[in-house]
């Protein structure tokens, strides 16, 4: 009779990728809640990806683990906060990149003065190189842009509709009873792998649907306290105390002294220890 077993421990085995299953059937329904979201005028404004197994993951983990090392960033909680967040996407099931399209490319035209420039779009316009009144992305200072996570003026309505889609996304995971949580971090790295490749802003949700959510309750030094290092570090000093001098396993009973105590239920083999006896000769 066919059946699905589903079990986290050990991770990657076949019925921890059952369960894995169930987490990017999760972003796939709340990819579809970020797209029905309400957008300003109607107008479609945010595409999604989602990313899941192994090698993608960790080379995502990898990318926000570089961006710790950006030029312009010096401080070292940066940098933990970086390499404490590249855990979690290792810890994930799968990570659902959701990005806005039109926040840096076409804007509302509403005039509203929002993104701190006067009340008009003017703000907007002259912070990139327009072409028959639209941004053009060709004719840009490619040093400038290298420098920066985001490439703005945004056009901040346009961030708006961005938040609220991946606030509708993240609301559902707490209907599907899946853990998630976004990161800015992970949504620069997806960008930069190419994920959600025509947009100017991107989030990363991860998505787990392990029995402990891995993004609360985040020790310090998570990068190195996490439960796959903690797991690792225990095999390694694991097979070393295995390479020391200790007794043969044939005959490890130690023979007990006259008038010794035998604590109450630890274990004894007098056959065994009779055999040892012959065959070393001691009484």
């Amino acid at each position: 009779m066919p059946s699905v077993y589903i079990k986290e421990f050990p991770a990657w085995t076949p019925h921890d990728a059952n369960r894995r299953e169930n987490g990017v059937l999760a972003a796939r329904l709340m990819a579809n809640a970020a797209l029905t979201a309400p957008k300003g005028g109607g107008v479609d404004s945010v595409e999604c990806a989602i990313v899941y197994g192994e090698e993608d993951l960790e080379r995502i983990a990898r990318e926000v683990e570089q961006l710790a090392y950006r030029k312009k960033i010096t401080a070292r909680l940066w940098r933990q906060r970086m390499f404490t967040e590249a855990v979690m996407v290792r810890e994930s099931d799968a990570v659902l990149f959701i990005g806005s399209y039109r926040a840096g490319e076409t804007p509302l035209d509403a005039g509203c003065g929002f993104c701190g420039g006067g009340p008009n779009c003017r703000y907007f316009y002259e912070g990139h190189v327009t072409k028959y009144g639209m941004v053009d992305r060709l004719d840009v200072d490619i040093e400038k842009v290298s420098k920066r996570l985001i490439h703005g003026p945004l056009c901040t309505l346009r961030v708006i509709d961005f938040g609220i889609a991946v606030g509708a996304a993240v609301k559902l995971s707490t209907n599907l009873l899946v853990d998630a949580m976004p990161f800015f971090s992970v949504g620069m790295a997806g960008l930069r792998l190419g994920y959600c490749r025509q947009s100017h802003v991107v989030v990363g949700v991860c998505i787990s649907s392990k029995q402990k959510n891995p993004y609360v309750d985040v020790l310090p030094d998570y990068h190195l306290m996490h439960m796959e290092k903690v797991q690792d570090t225990l095999r390694k000093n694991y097979v070393i105390s295995r390479i020391v001098y200790w007794f043969d396993y044939r005959n490890w009973v130690p023979k007990a002294s006259e008038g010794a105590i035998r604590r109450p239920g630890a274990p004894w083999y007098p056959e065994v220890e009779a055999k040892v006896e012959e065959e070393t000769g001691e009484e």
